[in-house]
């Protein structure tokens, strides 16, 4: 399995972090997973995890995993919300999928205090404003 593996990771997918309207109102963080590709990608399987030092110990959150299924091109899909409580970690984000018969797989990691409202930018496939890491 490992051997089907394609290296060096793949360039048309991304994840963000998006600053917007929750259910009830409010403003929440949320992260997505977009596709920037011209094709569909499938088995999106997507684990997070937090960790970092917090009052000088070691700090790790629970790891999460979510399965995404299908992601149509020039599309996204959302992968959880994020309270930012949580920012002062490092959010990682493990993404892998199938995109013409070949898996992908990479880490996406926002370091520590790097998720903030003054560092938002256009993302144009959700179109809203969000830190986008490619």
């Amino acid at each position: 399995m490992l051997k089907d593996i394609i290296e060096p990771a793949f360039d048309g997918v991304g994840v963000a972090a998006v600053y917007e309207e929750g259910e009830e109102k409010e403003m929440v963080w949320n992260v997505y997973l977009i596709n920037f590709n011209n094709a569909l990608i499938d088995g999106v399987l997507v684990s997070s995890k937090g960790y970092g030092i917090i009052n000088n110990e070691e700090v790790k959150t629970s790891v999460l995993r979510h399965m995404l299924n299908e992601v149509d091109s020039l599309d996204y899909a959302k992968i959880e919300p994020l309270h930012e409580d949580l920012f002062i970690l490092n959010n990682e984000y493990w993404v892998s999928f199938y995109l013409e018969g070949k898996i992908y797989d990479r880490k996406f990691v926002f370091v520590a205090n790097t998720i903030d409202k003054s560092r938002l930018k256009p993302i144009n496939v959700i179109d809203k404003n969000g830190i986008l890491i490619m």
